[in-house]
C-alpha cells in the first residue's frame, strides 16, 4: 500500500490549535501538531493556575494529533463550569489557549 506524500506531509511548524466545541459540554477535542520527536505535555489548568488534568506526557514522533478532554479532574472528578487553560510544552515550544466549560 502505497502513501502519498501529499496528503501525509509531517508539519513544519509547532502548533497548538483552538479546542472544539469551544464551549464544550461532555468533552473536547484539543489539536496539536509536533515537527519532531519531543517529549510533549499537555495539561488544563484552572483560572488560578492550578493542575486540572494532565492530557499528554510522552515522547511523540512528529506528526498531527488530536487529544480529548473529558472534563474530569486527576482524580475522575467532574470540573466546574468555568473558563480553563491548556498549555502544551514541546522541546522550546510553549503554547497555551483558553476554553469553557459549561456545565
Amino acid at each position: 500500500i502505497g502513501i502519498s506524500d501529499a496528503t501525509h506531509q509531517l508539519p513544519k511548524t509547532y502548533g497548538l490549535l483552538q479546542n472544539y466545541p469551544n464551549p464544550m459540554n461532555t468533552t473536547t477535542k484539543i489539536p496539536y501538531q509536533l515537527p519532531r520527536t519531543e517529549k510533549v505535555c499537555l495539561k488544563v489548568y484552572n483560572v488560578a493556575g492550578q493542575l486540572v488534568k494532565t492530557l499528554v506526557n510522552e515522547i511523540k514522533k512528529p506528526g498531527y494529533y488530536t487529544t480529548y478532554w473529558d472534563g474530569e479532574d486527576e482524580n475522575g472528578r467532574k470540573s466546574a463550569g468555568a473558563v480553563y487553560f491548556y498549555r502544551i510544552q514541546a522541546g522550546n515550544y510553549t503554547s497555551t489557549k483558553k476554553m469553557i466549560l459549561l456545565r
